[in-house]
């Protein structure tokens, strides 16, 4: 089960990325619901520590030790280079990606893994089949 944060926050629920805001408990429920229904559940987004931390860490404790924490760390110029290919590249750009740049914002839970902009796809692919495997 798939929950792009972006999509959630900006197309279903149509809220900014502010402090407290409504995506943050329903990705919740939403991850919950699938381990629920006993699916692989898949968080994404830029899911900064200041504003969806603590859901992250209870949802860590919630899945009970079946949880695998990644954490993409890449600079900002090839942040912004992937961006430009994406069909929604229109919809924002430079400016506002810089607004919302935070730097090396691991959760700094046991266990998290950082994927650099080094490690080659095969190897990223096989970190995390290893892990769910």
């Amino acid at each position: 089960m798939l929950i792009p944060q972006d999509v959630v926050r900006r197309e279903v629920l149509r809220t900014k990325d502010t402090e407290n805001n409504a995506s943050i408990q329903l990705i919740y429920e939403m991850a919950m619901y699938g381990k629920g229904i006993d699916y692989d559940v898949i968080i994404e987004g830029i899911l900064t520590k200041e504003r969806y931390g603590d859901m992250l860490r209870k949802l860590v404790d919630d899945f009970g030790g079946s949880s695998s924490i990644y954490y993409l760390d890449i600079p900002f110029e090839e942040t912004l280079r992937r961006h430009a290919l994406k069909p929604n590249a229109h919809e924002f750009g430079e400016k506002e990606m810089r607004e919302w740049w935070v730097d090396k914002d691991v959760l700094g839970i046991p266990d998290e893994k950082i994927i650099n902009e080094d490690m080659p796809e095969d190897e990223i692919v096989e970190l995390i089949y290893q892990d769910i495997a």
